[in-house]
């Protein structure tokens, strides 16, 4: 759960988390946030934005995917079935009023 502090003029500051990572990742970050000329905190934040925003991208693309794999589906499915012509003219439905009457 994340963490939120106040800053000093009593608002609150963004929400804290605490991530423990292999010491060949926190290399890498902070390699990549020298050459980015950021901390190592804003570039993590930065890396996790992108990753998020990517993530809910390919589950959006994967759901317009399974749409239309299932449109394609039911559409093959419509098409093998034959198609069975009715017999005779259509009848005439006939409705009967239904007259109640008190006496």
């Amino acid at each position: 759960m994340a963490t939120r502090q106040n800053s000093t003029n009593g608002r609150p500051k963004s929400p804290r988390i605490q991530v423990v990572l292999p010491e060949s990742i926190c290399e890498k970050l902070t390699t990549l946030a020298e050459s980015e000329s950021r901390t190592v905190s804003n570039m993590a934040k930065v890396l996790i934005q992108e990753g998020i925003k990517n993530y809910f991208e390919k589950e959006a693309q994967s759901l317009i995917s399974d749409t239309k794999i299932n449109t394609d589906n039911f559409r093959d499915t419509l098409e093998r079935h034959s198609i069975k012509r009715l017999k005779g003219a259509p009848q005439r439905i006939r409705y009967s009023k239904n007259q109640t009457q008190n006496d």
